[in-house]
């Protein structure tokens, strides 16, 4: 393993830069390919990964006209914190593997477009400088450890920094196989650290003969549904679930003391073979009623992608990937400009479909012949 090496970030937005795929497109000259493809890619064949957008495309807008804009605002409201638009900006890992700054860069530019930002546990900077960088809004995405005392700790932490919330994510308790990132030969670089967890003591479960590797070893001290209830039962902070496929899982979570629930196959990268993240969204919606906070994460990269996650019961949506690669393109100033086109074309969409408020948006105002 070396350090890692960075690309020179844009200092100025060039005029081609328009859209999301823009963006993914020049990562790939500011990224080394064997991190490019552990970002980019999913588990498996990339089946799941590959899915996620291809749902979001078959879904078909309708266009209703001669709406009154004059009072039109993308503001929400997510367990009592007021946003400006339902973009935000969901977990992702190491983010100093793209740009120096790391999750400072990305608060920056988060806070410039007013939106909520949702720290990893496995930031490569330390949650408390990342609460204090911003006055951003910020929520704390949080892997339960394989003690309870090393997950309290964690949350105690999230509490005295500021956190708004937690975002609990429970698909993972072993990573999916990557295989493009092996094929790539990813290695995690040496100065590139999971900050917050640095100093944890951890005692490996030693295997005899014949035992597994996943069954008898990493998923022995897995978490189950008491550690959640555990978990929701410590903290006074509103606790999100995150990673949730099955609408039984969700009324479970719900009948726990979860706050929301964040449908998500983890772009991708969990287990492939999974249905798409909106393909799950309304079945959810369903289980949980219409007050329970639901986001959706998964394949968001057009404005038009964030109405259509609305429409089948979204309150708010999680931009992962993207996130990295304008970070890495263009530091704080490319994550802010990304966005701001994600805005943009969210506005665009709503006039078109004569929707001025989030609140209007809503199965009615997708086609469905």
């Amino acid at each position: 393993m070396t350090a890692q090496k960075y690309g020179q970030p844009l200092q100025q937005i060039p005029h081609d830069l328009i859209n999301l795929g823009d963006y993914e497109r020049l990562a790939t000259q500011f990224i080394d390919h064997p991190t490019y493809e552990h970002i980019a890619g999913g588990a498996g064949d990339d089946i799941t990964l590959k899915r996620n957008a291809f749902a979001l495309d078959q879904l078909c807008l309708r266009s209703r006209v001669l709406r009154d804009f004059s009072s039109a605002s993308t503001a929400i409201s997510l367990l009592g914190t007021d946003l400006a638009h339902p973009l935000l900006l969901g977990p992702v890992a190491y983010q100093q593997l793209v740009h120096p700054q790391g999750e400072l860069g990305t608060a920056a530019g988060a806070a410039a477009m007013d939106a909520l930002l949702v720290v990893s546990t496995l930031s490569s900077v330390v949650m408390e400088h990342i609460a204090v960088a911003t006055n951003g809004p910020k929520w704390f995405q949080l892997y339960m450890q394989p003690r309870r005392e090393q997950t309290l700790s964690l949350v105690r932490r999230a509490e005295r920094a500021g956190y708004g919330a937690l975002m609990v994510t429970v698909d993972v308790p072993i990573n999916g196989l990557r295989n493009r990132a092996r094929r790539a030969g990813f290695q995690m670089p040496e100065n590139v650290v999971a900050a917050n967890l640095v100093g944890r003591e951890s005692t490996p479960r030693v295997l005899a003969d014949g035992q597994s590797a996943v069954f008898d070893g990493l998923m022995a001290d897995a978490p189950v549904w008491t550690d959640l209830a555990w978990l929701i039962g410590e903290t006074k902070l509103p606790v999100m679930v995150k990673g949730v496929m099955d609408a039984g899982d969700a009324r479970r979570s719900i009948s726990l003391g979860a706050a929301g629930i964040v449908v998500s196959n983890h772009g991708g990268r969990s287990l492939d073979g999974l249905p798409a993240s909106i393909e799950v969204l309304p079945e959810v919606r369903a289980a949980v009623g219409d007050e329970v906070p639901v986001l959706l994460d998964g394949g968001i990269r057009r404005g038009g992608d964030v109405f259509k996650a609305i429409a089948l019961g979204a309150n708010a949506v999680l931009i992962g990937r993207p996130q990295l690669y304008a970070l890495a393109v263009a530091g704080a100033l490319g994550v802010a400009h990304m966005l701001r086109l994600l805005r943009e074309e969210l506005e665009v969409t709503m006039a078109l479909a004569g929707c001025p408020t989030i609140g209007e948006i809503g199965p009615h105002c997708l086609w469905s012949g």
